[in-house]
Order: C-alpha cells, then sequence, then structure tokens
C-alpha cells in the first residue's frame, strides 16, 4: 500500500492527525493503521519529509498509548533514529532523544517480560550518549543476559585502539572464546585499516539492532517468543570439535566418475593408491586432500615452487583457525538465524520438522547424492541416514565448518568449492539437498540452481530450505539489516515466485512447496 505524497511532505499537524487516527484505530485495524503512519514518516530505512513534524507527535502518541500500541511506537522512534544515527547532528534523531525521559519512566513502569519493555530496549540502544542512564534504569528489570549483553554493546563508543569486533550476534554474551580464539581474533582485527574498523564496528551494531528489533517488533504484535530449548554451551561442556579422522583421496574415489576439475572440466585423477591429492593432467594441478576434505580452491602447479605435502600442511593450518565455529553455529547461531530469517519466534519450525521433510522428500536416482554447503554437518547426517554415507559427499566453503562436519561423520567425504561452479559432470548426480543456505549467496542464486540443474541426472531431486521476504515492511527491514562477512550490506532473501523461476529455467519442476513464517521448503525433480 502506497502513502499518497501529502502525507509524506506534511506537516506537524498532518503527523499529529495520522498518530491520533493510530491511537483511535479499532483492535482490527490497529496494524493497518500503523503501517500507514510507518509509512508516511519512514521508508525501508530512508526518513520521509514528514519525519521531523512526525517525531514529536509520535514522542507524544507514546505517553497515551496503552501498552500495546506504545510498544509498536517505541519501535517506530527506534527506526527513526537508526535511520541518521550517524549522521552528524541529525534533527530526528534529536527530536527522538527529546522523549528520553519519557521512555525511561515508560519503562520504570514494565515488567522485562512485557512487550513493551522489548519495544522501549531496541529504541534505548540507539543512544550510546545516555548509556550510564539507561543501564541504570535497566538494571532493575533483571533482563536476561543476551538481551543485556545486546543493549551493553549498542550502548558502547567505539574505542579505535582497541576495537571489539566479529563477536556480537546473536549475543555478545554467547561467545566465550579460548585464548586461542582471542588471538586468532586480534590477528585479523590488527590488518584493518582505521576506516575497516569503523566500518566493521557500525556492521556489528547495525546486526545487534537488527537482532533486537525483529525480536521486539514480533513480540509487540504477536506476543512473548517461545523459548529455544537451550543446549549445553560449549565452554561449559568442555565440548571440542572431534578430530576428522585421517582419509585421503580412497574415501573420494567410489564417486571418482561424478568429479570433474573446476578449472578446466577435465577429469580428476584420484589415484590408485591411498598417496597424494587429487590431479588434473591437462591443468598439470595437484589439490590437496587432508583428513577428508578435498580442496578444489587452491590447486598447486607442476610449474610452481611448493609440492603436494606443502599444500596439504597450509590445508591442516587453516583448518585449526576458529576450530570451535560449527559448534557455535549448530548450538547457539542457528536457532537464532531461524527466529529472524525465518519469522520463527513462535518455533513453528523445529529441528524435528526439518528432519522429517528432508527424510521424506528426498529421492536420489542412480549417482551420488551432494549435500551443497553443508555447513557444519547437522543436516548432512539427515541425509545420510536417509540415502546412506556411502552415496554421500558433503561440499562447502568454509574449512571451520567442513572440519567439525568430518569430525562428526568421518565415514562421509568433504569438498571445499564454490556453489556457483560445482565440480561434477553434467547429469552425474542422483540428488542434491542444499538446506538452509541458499540465502548465503543471495547475488548468485540463480547460478547456483542452474548448476544444481546441470548436475542432477534425469528424475534426481533437488531439495532446499531457504527464507522468503516477510510481507510487512518493518519486519523485512529487519531481516535486511542483518550483514556477514561474505554480504557486508545487508541480508538478501527472496520471492516465492523468483525461487520458481530460477527452478523451471534450470529444466526442474516443483513436486512440493510449504512452509511456515518466512521459510520455504521445495523439493523439485530434474526433468528428463
Amino acid at each position: 500500500m502506497s502513502v499518497d505524497s501529502t502525507y509524506r511532505t506534511g506537516t506537524r499537524g498532518t503527523a499529529g492527525a495520522l498518530v491520533e487516527e493510530f491511537a483511535a484505530a479499532p483492535d482490527a485495524g490497529v496494524r493497518e493503521a500503523y503501517r500507514r503512519l510507518v509509512e508516511a514518516v519512514w521508508d525501508g530505512g530512508t526518513l520521509t519529509g514528514l519525519a521531523l513534524p512526525a517525531a514529536p507527535e509520535i514522542v507524544d502518541g507514546l505517553d497515551r498509548a496503552d501498552d500495546d500500541r506504545a510498544g509498536l511506537l517505541a519501535v517506530l522512534l527506534g527506526l527513526l533514529a537508526e535511520a541518521e544515527a550517524y549522521v552528524p547532528d541529525s534533527p530526528v534523531r534529536a527530536a527522538v532523544r527529546r522523549g528520553m525521559d519519557r521512555y525511561l519512566d515508560r519503562l520504570d513502569r514494565c515488567g522485562s517480560d512485557e512487550p513493551l519493555a522489548q519495544g522501549l530496549i531496541y529504541l534505548l540502544a540507539h543512544f550510546p550518549e545516555d548509556r550510564d542512564r539507561i543501564l541504570t534504569q535497566v538494571s532493575r528489570l533483571e533482563l536476561p543476559a543476551d538481551d543485556l549483553s545486546r543493549l551493553d554493546r549498542c550502548l558502547r563508543e567505539l574505542d579505535p585502539a582497541d576495537p571489539d569486533l566479529g563477536r556480537v550476534w546473536p549475543a555478545p554474551s554467547v561467545w566465550r572464546l579460548t585464548d586461542e580464539e582471542k588471538a586468532f581474533d586480534r590477528a585479523w582485527i590488527a590488518s584493518l585499516s582505521p576506516e575497516q574498523i569503523t566500518v566493521n564496528w557500525r556492521n556489528d551494531t547495525r546486526n545487534v539492532w537488527a537482532y533486537m528489533g525483529a525480536k521486539a517488533y514480533w513480540t509487540v504484535r504477536d506476543g512473548v517468543p517461545a523459548a529455544i530449548p537451550r543446549v549445553p554451551h560449549p565452554a561449559d561442556t568442555g565440548a571440542t570439535v572431534p578430530p576428522a579422522a585421517e582419509a585421503g583421496p580412497e574415501l573420494l574415489r567410489p564417486h571418482a566418475a561424478a568429479f570433474r576439475c573446476p578449472a578446466c572440466h577435465d577429469r580428476l585423477d584420484f589415484g590408485a593408491d591411498d598417496a597424494g591429492g587429487v590431479r588434473c593432467e591437462r591443468c598439470a594441478v595437484t589439490y590437496p586432500v587432508t583428513r577428508g576434505i578435498l580442496d578444489l580452491t587452491e590447486g598447486i602447479s607442476d610449474a610452481a615452487a611448493g609440492t603436494g605435502d606443502e599444500a596439504s600442511a597450509n590445508l591442516l593450518r587453516k583448518l585449526a583457525e576458529m576450530p570451535t565455529m560449527g559448534l557455535y553455529y549448530e548450538a547457539l547461531m542457528r536457532p537464532e538465524f531461524l527466529r529472524v530469517a525465518g519469522s520463527n519466534w513462535d518455533s513453528a519450525v523445529t529441528p524435528a520438522s526439518e528432519d522429517a521433510y528432508i527424510s521424506s522428500h528426498v529421492r536420489p536416482v542412480d549417482g551420488p547424492v551432494l549435500d551443497l554447503a553443508a555447513g557444519a554437518g547437522r543436516w548432512t547426517g539427515v541425509i545420510a541416514q536417509a540415502v546412506g554415507s556411502e552415496r554421500l559427499v558433503a561440499l562447502d566453503m568454509g574449512l571451520p565448518m567442513l572440519s567439525t562436519l568430518r569430525g562428526k561423520l568421518p565415514e562421509v567425504p568433504a569438498v571445499r568449492a564454490s556453489a556457483l561452479a560445482l565440480p561434477f559432470e553434467d547429469a552425474s548426480l542422483g540428488a542434491v539437498v542444499c538446506w538452509n543456505a541458499l540465502q548465503a549467496f543471495p547475488d548468485d542464486a540463480g547460478t547456483a540452481i542452474a548448476e544444481v540443474g546441470r548436475c542432477l541426472r534425469p528424475g534426481g531431486t533437488f531439495t532446499l530450505m531457504t527464507f522468503v521476504w516477510d510481507t510487512d515492511p518493518v519486519y523485512r527491514h529487519f531481516q535486511a539489516a542483518h550483514s556477514f562477512p561474505g554480504r557486508p550490506a545487508g541480508m538478501l532473501l527472496f520471492e516465492a515466485e523468483q525461487l520458481r523461476t530460477w527452478l523451471a529455467e534450470a529444466g526442474m519442476v516443483v513436486r512440493e512447496e510449504s512452509g511456515s513464517g518466512t521459510f520455504v521448503f521445495i523439493t523439485a525433480e530434474r526433468a528428463a
């Protein structure tokens, strides 16, 4: 729904009328009135001409509104402040900040589990200049540790001499690193320029704001989120990544006929014995295989200095970097990501329901089964149970993830390669699964799906789970505002029709499509 341009450029009276319309709307019309107000002052992260006159009217409206509607107004005020968070002397941000006394007074009358409290905490997280005052007031609420650590992080100013980057999402409190991992962080942070440090700090802050905003918006609209079943923290259990089992090309050799060189597309030689790497004779390149992981991203040419042993040693060194990332991902990060990207705050989608979908929809024909973008292997194990581990190959670009996968599933070989240029022959794979991963390379998702279509044999299935955009512009903003190392501009999700088009262009027919919230589960079949 578009908002008439007179609203966007109107006066304070116009803004006041919109706030009153929202306040007076019947319960059944609150969401539509709120959307109308939001679209009049804010457009996907950009302020309209009405934002400045509207800000004090919205602050006044928050005072008069009941808790449910006040929570929605608090989220909107947070969006207004965030839109110009780094604009010097922003008049809109200053107008929002002038309501600080009112926000803290209203918070003082909330319980920590009340929806309004979440809306106010998201709003307050945008004003580090009031840090001490805000944290003193919030201390009375006894917030959960994760909520408090998010607020604390957003209210910090960057210290360029000692920046703490990268370990803030889903909450700083979940990151309890070993001394070796802290040293790893210090090393990569030290390599950044001052400008890069500032950009990374702001991206981290935006990620935390986006999580807080998504949680607050869900809570004030739909109620308190369902609790995520907590697993023991790796640091408390002393859990370590099981070492990947020693294995060479022999683990991949049963699938050798399906592989091709990523550079020249010629056949790869997996050797006749258990020594050495995997070789492309045409390119005169050897690719290392270490602990059952074939790295097709870094081949060693015959003409270059170095040996296959040196390539394997280099791969081993990389496997040692941030070894617990896979544990953090599975236990602490993935459930929270599903909440944000999938609107899964009600826990409608559970690991058990994901398992059931994979088990009932993967229907391979002859040929290897590929777990594409396999991550740390949680769903690789489910696929192995469904089709047999002897048929399975896991592929990902993340070595820490593949290392974790190999430690858990020593019978499954792994390949480090790009999803955009799969190292497999045409019509060589019996099935492909891409679970919770397509959004990791959204700009190239069509290319990745085309590659799956190229590699699948007729009748083979492509089973995937990813996420679509929420139709609500505010929640969609919180989805998009999440940035990741591979996409600092923010998360990019899909429209369902876009996915269907890519699948059809890749020669696949959709056999099933479903999903709760903003999840989408699809099973497609390669046409003959």
